[in-house]
């Protein structure tokens, strides 16, 4: 083996691996802001109301017809 071919390898998986580092940390970036968005609306969502039907509706199904 010459000794460019070595250097030329090193170089490229060195420029690889900061490449796959560079999309790890723009992944991980991404999360969180997904994650913060996501914590943001669920926080403004109303929260849920009890019904405002009768107490007597709903207790019983007619199953005769």
């Amino acid at each position: 083996m010459e000794l460019s071919s070595i250097s030329s390898q090193v170089s490229s998986q060195a420029s690889a691996q900061i490449s796959v580092q560079m999309s790890l940390l723009l992944l991980r970036k991404t999360l969180e802001l997904q994650a913060a968005s996501i914590s943001g609306l669920v926080q403004a969502a109303a929260p849920i109301s009890a019904p405002a039907n009768p107490p007597h509706l709903g207790n019983s199904v007619d199953v005769m017809a």
